[in-house]
């Protein structure tokens, strides 16, 4: 059974690279749901998209839910410290 759960983001300045090159990302989109390649029943799944720019300006993630949550922990530790050092 589907999730339905599905949270999106803005990304205003971002890169990606995808088999053809770099390409400006626009938004990012995360769910919960049923994953295309990891051996999870449920996984979170994170694409990194510039929908503008097609099918080949995407970046697919299939994470379980202690790998997502190491992610997030990891981006908001990386992030404070950015700002530290920006603000320093």
């Amino acid at each position: 059974m589907c999730t339905n759960i599905v949270e999106h983001a803005a990304v205003p300045f971002g890169s990606g690279r995808g088999k053809h090159g770099w390409f400006p990302l626009s938004q990012v989109h995360v769910s919960y749901d049923h994953p295309f390649h990891v051996d999870l029943e449920h996984a979170v799944n994170v694409d990194f998209v510039n929908e503008a720019a097609g099918l080949d300006a995407r970046i697919a993630v299939e994470l379980s839910i202690d790998s997502a949550r190491n992610l997030a922990a990891a981006l908001l530790t990386a992030v404070e410290r950015a700002e530290a050092y920006e603000n320093g």
